[in-house]
């Protein structure tokens, strides 16, 4: 059946087309429409799928389930993969019985945020094959031979997507589900395979990886994934591609002969591996070319393997890529990149056409200011915490606040300037110790939000409770995964849950630590938050505030929305206060008055605490 889907479903789909049995991952772009897709479809017969806590529980439930000869799947982006892997390269090391992927997602260009990551290191450091798709075509197919290659070998295999392939749209030839095998599970007690306390049997297992790897390197060859088009000639020009950067080859010849370019003989080896190293491939480009562009996004991984390769058969080649200079190891590709990368190559000067038309990420990119959605709560949270330093005598730039990943991050943009850095996830809490213990004598804070908290920040809170920290801990707790795209989290209500979930109550969680000092306040209430901050901010060792209500969004999608503002323009003087302090998209400044758009507006009223002349007040019914 021919479909529609985005590279995320097409990971997932032929998962279902592969008979898988668990499917774990954790939220992140650009990989959350994997697992949120199959949420989508309601509960799937003989199938489980979840949101776990975090990449780490997820892959350890996955491999589990492939330790018990069942297919599995664990989905998360390249940050996930950080802290999946102290368990997954464990789990290599004892293997599979069940075919396991783990689907990670780069982000070349940041798209999404956080860093550059290229998690091929990873598959290069744990010996575990990584398959590369190119398109989402590509990558249905390749997801399927992942399981089958990884049952064959008893290894987890990678399938490595970027976001311009994850998040694109193509036709794909989709498959029936195939139900999940109706064996029972089976798993026999094997301690020399399946624990590590102990060099030889550690040693043992590192052997057997190694030797997985190598049949993996066969049987990648036997389906002939990568081919080397059309047979080198002798002096001409070769181009060694991988993964997505396949899809912009042949565009970017074009572009080069469209600029002049004299591109004659060419010989492309487009990869859908770099781990294992595909040494024959690329051997015959070098034996027949004196000049071999290399393109890669990110880092020279392949182009490292070249190198060796050329010196081990000890050929003079002319080597292009990033190591000369030549590209970038900053940023995603695109057509016109590669055609720059031929011209180059080529010992060609760049024509002015393509030189004019930069294609950076960086230099395209809108200039607008990322903020808080109307009526989110994280606004009212940060206008208390700004209001309280304020009472308390202090500037904005004399208190340190530590911020984290999601939303609540938002906090370091206008108006707000309140958060001054992020780390990873849950690193908010340990970051504020860091900084009292290096003597700082003002407060600091640390800001956090629920999904992120239950990730990753318990440990850090027992870790300042455990040493009597001084300062305060602000979780935000609006109910939901929301800057992923409102994923469920363990706080989120039983009844948005799968059946069978239950809600962990973060404030109980919190009590349990033994936090003497809690506050739990709704951060619509601007006053009693400010007085929730006021008082933390006088009082020793760990403070935490919750500042607790639903994420705006998730509130309208159930229609359930309060009687929106208005402005009264008789008693409105202009004075911008509302924009100033909340910076709510949904007050607009015209060029003589305020008004307060009501398709946008939520009704949480923050705007109208802030007025001093009580000029915006709920729109008549």
């Amino acid at each position: 059946m021919k479909k529609i889907v985005s590279g995320n479903e097409a990971v997932v789909l032929a998962a279902l087309a592969s008979g898988v049995k668990v499917v774990a991952g954790y939220p992140g772009t650009p990989s959350s429409e994997a697992i949120g897709s199959l949420m989508k479809m309601g509960k799937l017969e003989g199938t489980e799928v979840e949101w776990s806590t975090n990449e780490k529980v997820a892959v350890e439930i996955t491999g589990a389930a492939a330790w018990a000869g069942k297919r599995s799947l664990c989905t998360m982006k390249m940050s996930g993969l950080n802290v999946a892997y102290d368990s997954l390269i464990s789990i290599a090391y004892s293997g599979c019985k069940g075919g396991m992927v783990v689907y990670v997602c780069d982000d070349p260009g940041v798209s999404a945020g956080m860093c550059e990551q290229d998690t091929r290191g990873f598959a290069l450091m744990s010996d575990m094959p990584m398959l590369e798709p190119a398109s989402v075509a590509e990558t249905y197919e390749l997801t399927k031979f992942a399981f089958e290659l990884s049952e064959a070998i008893e290894t987890p295999v990678f399938v490595r997507s970027v976001t311009n392939v994850a998040q694109s749209h193509a036709v794909v030839d989709i498959e029936e589900r195939t139900l999940p095998s109706p064996e029972k599970a089976v798993w026999e007690k094997d301690i020399n395979r399946y624990a590590k306390a102990g060099a030889a049997m550690c040693m043992a297992q590192h052997r057997r990886l190694i030797d997985s790897l190598a049949k993996a390197s066969k049987i990648i060859a036997e389906r002939g994934l990568n081919k080397v088009e059309p047979a080198p000639e002798k002096g001409g020009l070769g181009i060694i591609s991988v993964g997505v950067v396949n899809g912009y080859l042949e565009e970017g010849l074009e572009l080069a002969r469209e600029a002049g370019c004299n591109v004659q003989e060419v010989s492309t080896l487009k990869l859908k591996t770099t781990v294992p190293f595909p040494a024959d491939e690329v051997r015959a480009i070098l034996r027949h070319c004196n000049t071999v562009l290399v393109l890669e996004e990110l880092e020279p991984y392949l182009e490292r393997g070249v190198y060796i390769e050329a010196y081990k058969l000890g050929v003079k080649v002319k080597i292009v890529g990033k190591l000369d200079g030549t590209l970038s190891r900053i940023g995603d590709y695109s057509a016109v990149q590669v055609a720059k990368g031929i011209c180059t190559a080529l010992g060609q000067e760049i024509p002015a056409n393509l030189l004019a038309d930069s294609d950076s990420a960086v230099e395209k990119a809108a200039a607008r200011p990322i903020t808080c959605c109307a009526g989110c709560p994280h606004r009212g949270t940060y206008m208390a915490i700004n209001q309280a330093l304020k009472n308390a005598g202090y500037k904005k730039d004399e208190v340190i606040v530590t911020g984290d990943i999601g939303c609540t991050i938002l906090g370091m943009n206008p108006p707000f300037n309140t958060v001054w850095m992020e780390i990873s996830m849950g690193a908010s809490i340990p970051s504020a110790q860091g900084f009292v213990y290096s003597g700082v004598e003002n407060p600091v804070i640390a800001t956090i939000g629920d999904s992120t908290f239950f990730h990753a920040g318990i440990s850090g809170l027992i870790n300042a409770i455990q040493h009597g920290v001084n300062l305060t801990v602000v979780i935000m707790d609006n109910g939901w995964t929301a800057m992923t795209g409102m994923q469920v989290n363990p706080g989120t209500g039983s009844e948005f849950q799968q059946p069978g979930c239950t809600q962990v109550d973060l404030v109980k969680v919190v009590e349990g630590l033994g936090v003497e000092n809690l506050f739990v306040v709704d951060p619509y209430n601007l006053e009693e938050t400010t007085k929730a901050f006021d008082k933390a901010l006088t009082l020793p060792g760990v403070k935490v505030v919750v500042t607790r209500r639903e994420c705006a969004i998730q509130a309208a999608r159930r229609k359930i929305k309060y009687a929106t503002m208005t402005v009264d323009q008789e008693k409105c003087n202009l004075c911008k206060l509302c924009i100033n302090i909340t910076g709510c998209p949904a007050i607009e400044l015209g060029e003589d008055s305020i008004n307060i758009d009501q398709a946008q507006c939520i009704g949480c009223g923050l705007c109208a605490e802030v007025c001093k002349r009580s000029a915006i007040v709920k729109e008549a019914k």
